[in-house]
């Protein structure tokens, strides 16, 4: 009889949902439920929440600049995973081109740092 290799990463899937599941009903039945006007507000960042619109208002620029930075630098590690897995086998070629896509990727950071693309104003 085979082994499914599908098996151990649902078994993850299952313990980490049940987990989750865990975690939110114990929270759920043993937190404290003094619930105030400041804990039923909106959080920003520790100062009053600005008014909005009826139908929301509108969002900085830069805070879509901001998560769209986030998501291309940190799709840097999506990439780099793989590469260290296989090192071995990609040899001189895979450390090559990814010494080219680091370099890439840290001319782009080098660049939004210098126009101050990571400065919230």
């Amino acid at each position: 009889m085979s082994s499914n290799p599908y098996i151990p990463i649902l078994v993850l899937f299952a313990i980490g949902f049940g987990f989750a599941a865990f975690s939110v009903g114990i929270a759920a039945v043993t937190g404290p439920a003094r619930y105030n006007r400041a804990k039923l507000e909106a959080y920003e960042c520790g100062i009053e929440p600005s008014p909005q619109a009826m139908h929301g208002g509108r969002f900085p620029v830069k805070y879509f600049l901001t998560a769209m930075l986030f998501i291309v630098f940190d799709i840097e590690i999506v990439f780099l995973y793989p590469w260290a897995v296989t090192f071995d086998q990609l040899g001189l070629f895979g450390l090559i081109e990814m010494a080219i896509f680091i370099g890439t990727v840290f001319v782009a950071y080098a660049y939004v740092w210098r126009r101050g693309g990571l400065e919230w104003d």
